[in-house]
């Protein structure tokens, strides 16, 4: 870590506690209050105290203890997020080593590599989809602590949960952890390439939990719904760091199935999501109640009031105080749908390398295309490339065992080398325009940046994803799957649709510049998910897998000068 940063952090963030001392802290001064909901498969669902859940947790402490590993050894974190994901998180701290959590997604050869690299001895293994895919990944000599949602296969090959809690009694002391001790290592989602472990500190770690909490007012009358990966910054700083430092309650969603039940028990408060979350629930809304009759209720001042308040109450979002979009850029049109529906969406731009603590929209001072300005104590620059950079107090300690990619991608005097491209407007405001390494080039010598071009598209309801590609071609061309409501209408008659994207298609030509013009656009059968490789856990879009899948029937596509094609 620079020498400039850590005293940067030091000087400014002194009295902050650590992520335990908050944790001791919420122990003795709420422990009645409810801290976790879990739901479970059966249908049943339990409301845990912070008395309740610092016993288990200090249990899981002495029982990590009792394995005499060498302080600071990495500790693997495999499951979807639960009560239990969060109580080991600070088990391992407790008992004074590093957790290195895994994407609940990953397969056995993405999961291989990170335990080799992170050289992990101990595992804990929760609730997960595809256990089967994955256990290769683990070598038999690893160590395994089963969650109480694990999957039945682990029985008689890992410690179970419940076990450690009737053999071993709680850890007593409350061990203190310094600041600036290696907390955990974040695995990037890796859109390309091997995943990069990025160092976090206890300090970091402070800084988002008092920084985020100040920025959002949050409190213990807050709610949230945990859905996202924790193995994901955003998630573990928005969810687990944010609860530690104001005590809120954290609800649980038990499935995608279940998801709208899920969302309804918890009614968050506070909610953050993904793109293609915010997709999917107006998908829902707009299975219910037609597009167009939508608007048109929405046109009229009384009903428009009582269309707004049954349909967020239906979501279980009409308490919504705080409403965030990350990871990936959110379209305007979904925007302005939602804002139509009194849910103003903020949006966020952050990175791995700084624990999620960068750029957000502030109330009253959104701008269209737009991600909002800098955080408190957050600097920004633009390079003379065009590239962003930003000093955070956040920002990562440096690449596992990689000295010559930390340097690389963190300055001397601080400052991350996001990797992607962007403008700054004379409020602060910040706009992404791109990754450098997406802009290609086509065989006209002609540079062609996506981003833009995918936000005009994404503003049909009928696409869900989207992917503008043409390195080495005379015109660009796009890659889109449908959503589900399109898919439905395109197994009735596809005319219809086939008309309203040569519409689209023209439309949007006539606004961009010669070179940037589509030649054709392309609707693909297939979705692309995180099982087929084709994005990442964190539901971006790995341009070089979807490049390299549709690659070899490129020319010919263009080749038949046809708007549309189905592919």
């Amino acid at each position: 870590m620079p020498e400039t940063n850590a005293r940067y952090n030091q000087e400014l963030f002194a009295n902050y506690l650590t992520p335990l001392q908050a944790f001791y802290q919420r122990e003795q001064s709420q422990a009645e209050d409810i801290c976790f909901v879990q739901p479970y498969p059966d249908g049943r669902v339990e409301e845990m105290t912070w008395a309740e859940v610092a016993r288990q947790t200090r249990t899981m402490a002495a029982y990590l203890a009792s394995l005499a590993l060498e302080p600071g050894s990495r500790i693997a974190l495999l499951s979807s997020n639960c009560a239990h994901w969060i109580m080991a998180d600070i088990a391992i701290w407790m008992a004074g080593h590093i957790s290195v959590p895994l994407y609940p997604v990953l397969t056995a050869d993405s999961i291989r590599p990170i335990m080799e690299h992170s050289e992990a001895q101990v595992i804990f293994i929760g609730k997960l989809d595809g256990w089967e895919q994955m256990r290769a990944g683990i070598d038999a000599a690893v160590h395994k602590i089963a969650l109480p949602l694990c999957p039945s296969e682990l029985d008689g090959s890992a410690m179970p949960w419940a076990s450690v809690m009737t053999q071993f009694e709680p850890m007593m002391e409350s061990p203190a952890r310094e600041m600036d001790e290696l907390a955990t290592i974040v695995y990037t989602s890796g859109t390309t390439g091997m995943p990069k472990g990025v160092m976090h500190s206890f300090r970091n770690l402070a800084t988002v939990g008092e920084l985020t909490a100040e920025m959002y007012e949050t409190g213990p009358q807050d709610r949230m719904l945990s859905y996202l990966p924790l193995a994901h910054c955003a998630e573990r700083a928005a969810v687990q760091t944010n609860q530690l430092y104001r005590g809120f309650r954290v609800y649980f969603a038990n499935s995608l199935d279940t998801f709208a039940d899920d969302l309804r028990r918890a009614r968050p408060t506070l909610f953050f999501a993904v793109p293609r979350i915010w997709l999917k629930l107006q998908q829902r809304v707009l299975e219910q109640v037609p597009a167009q009759k939508l608007a048109n209720l929405l046109r009229i001042p009384l009903l428009s009031r009582i269309t707004r308040k049954k349909l967020t109450a239906a979501l279980g979002m009409d308490k919504l105080r705080i409403t965030l979009s990350g990871a990936a850029p959110l379209s305007t049109a979904l925007i302005d749908w939602y804002a139509r529906l009194g849910i103003n969406i903020l949006e966020g731009y952050a990175m791995s390398e700084n624990f999620a603590y960068s750029h957000t929209t502030k109330f009253g001072e959104g701008r269209v295309g737009y991600v909002g300005s800098n955080n408190r104590h957050v600097v920004c620059k633009i390079s003379e490339a065009g590239e962003i950079l930003v000093k955070s107090p956040t920002n990562m300690l440096g690449y596992y065992k990689e000295p010559e990619l930390t340097r690389e991608t963190l300055s001397a005097d601080g400052f991350v080398h996001t990797g992607d491209k962007g403008e700054i407007d004379s409020r602060g405001r910040l706009k992404i325009t791109g990754r450098i390494k997406d802009i290609f080039k086509t065989s006209k010598g002609k540079y062609v940046a996506p981003a833009p071009i995918e936000d005009a598209i994404m503003k049909s309801t009928h696409v869900e994803q989207v992917c503008v590609t043409g390195a080495d071609l005379p015109q660009p061309l796009v890659l889109v799957t449908l959503s589900d409501q399109a898919r439905l209408a395109a197994k009735e008659s596809k005319a219809r649709l086939q008309s309203e994207f040569t519409d689209l298609l023209t439309t949007l030509n006539r606004r961009l510049d010669k070179h940037e013009q589509l030649s054709c656009l392309v609707v693909v059968a297939e979705t692309w998910s995180v099982e087929n490789q084709m994005i990442t856990p964190t539901l971006k879009i790995k341009r070089a897998e979807v490049e390299a899948t549709y690659q070899g029937q490129f020319t010919q596509w263009c080749g038949t000068r046809e708007p549309v094609i189905w592919a």
